[in-house]
């Protein structure tokens, strides 16, 4: 089987393409633009794999979308390529509107002039996956309200969880206009090895080891549903090939919620014991800086129904998760120490306002 997979080189995507390539025996192509936060060294053992092909393209491009298709016609197309982060998003929308929303107008299109020309057998095994966040949802207030599930109404609040909420309900259209075989896939916060260091863990992460200040937006208390990029890459895979269905919701996420400022405690102790910082305890270093703008208060997820429905559920706990992921950092260096220095030192996002 072909798989399309767009956003491979970026930090889900690689994951994903990765687990395809190591447990499967499909040819899996990789559709990337190769924006900023791109890395071909993500792929890991992947890169240069015979059953990895690589696609340099934009996904608003219809032609090389269509070209694509036709050239390596996929039963399976995963669509990760998006622009996600949410400071960006708030200093600069417009890139997000035209990924985000036009790119997947442009893709559903491209692969549903593809699948409507498909003979009989080969149409109705043909899937389009959409990979997406539970920022859609809105914001949960309190500590106690019930979390997001696959029935929650829609309540974007940054101008990313927008741009994300839009592609989301393009995808239901075609597939309730048109008949075309798509489904939804929502989480929750990711962390893992090869993220970009602009997202919190690897921001705080690579500021302690370097013993700079570990920013803390407003008092800390805002909470986020963190899962291991591995367990994530597990149940999108289990989705795409063969226990999604057309029209339906998946939320996936690990039931391991943690407010900003544990987090950046967490990292802080698992650091201390696996390097010492001879200046002393490092959350000496937290700094409360002023909030973002529209900062939602929680994301929490029910994903009991895609554990029933995708025979699945997180393996990693937080615990594990964070330490497993900061020990690839201080093994890693040689990878994130250019980025640091050359495309992004860790300055602050999303101030506009």
């Amino acid at each position: 089987m072909n798989i399309l997979l767009t956003g491979g080189l970026g930090f889900i995507g690689s994951a994903v393409v990765r687990r395809l390539i190591a447990t499967t025996g499909h040819v899996v192509v990789n559709v990337d633009k190769e924006t900023y936060a791109a890395s071909h060294a993500a792929l890991d053992t992947a890169r240069g794999h015979a059953r990895h092909i690589h696609v340099k393209a934009d996904i608003c491009d219809a032609e090389a979308m269509a070209a694509t298709l036709a050239q390596w016609q996929p039963e399976v197309v995963m669509h990760l390529a998006a622009e996600s982060h949410v400071d960006r998003s708030i200093d600069g929308p417009a890139e997000f509107i035209r990924t985000n929303v036009v790119g997947t107008q442009v893709l559903l299109e491209a692969a549903r002039a593809y699948w409507s020309a498909l003979p009989a057998p080969a149409k109705g095994r043909f899937r389009f996956h959409h990979i997406s966040t539970d920022e859609v949802f809105g914001s949960l207030e309190t500590l106690d309200a019930k979390p997001f599930d696959e029935h929650t109404p829609y309540d974007p609040r940054s101008p990313y969880s927008a741009s994300k909420a839009a592609s989301d309900h393009l995808v239901r259209a075609w597939h309730h206009t048109y008949g075309f075989p798509s489904f939804v896939s929502n989480t929750t916060n990711n962390y893992g090895p090869w993220q970009f260091p602009e997202k919190l863990i690897p921001l705080v992460s690579l500021n302690a080891l370097e013993g700079k200040p570990l920013p803390v937006y407003g008092d800390g208390a805002n909470i986020r549903d963190w899962i291991h990029v591995e367990d994530h890459a597990e149940a999108l895979c289990l989705a795409a090939l063969g226990a999604g269905q057309p029209g339906g919701t998946y939320c996936i996420g690990p039931r391991q919620e943690r407010s900003n400022l544990e987090v950046v405690k967490a990292i802080c102790a698992v650091l201390d014991r696996l390097r010492p910082d001879p200046a002393g305890p490092r959350e000496r270093l937290i700094t409360f800086v002023k909030d973002r703008p529209g900062h939602d208060f929680r994301y929490a997820m029910d994903p009991s129904g895609a554990e029933k429905l995708l025979g699945w559920t997180a393996r990693y706990d937080f615990e594990s998760g964070l330490e497993h992921t900061l020990r690839w950092y201080l093994d890693h260096e040689a990878w994130w120490a250019p980025i640091r220095a050359a495309t992004y030192a860790g300055q602050r996002l999303g101030q506009a306002g």
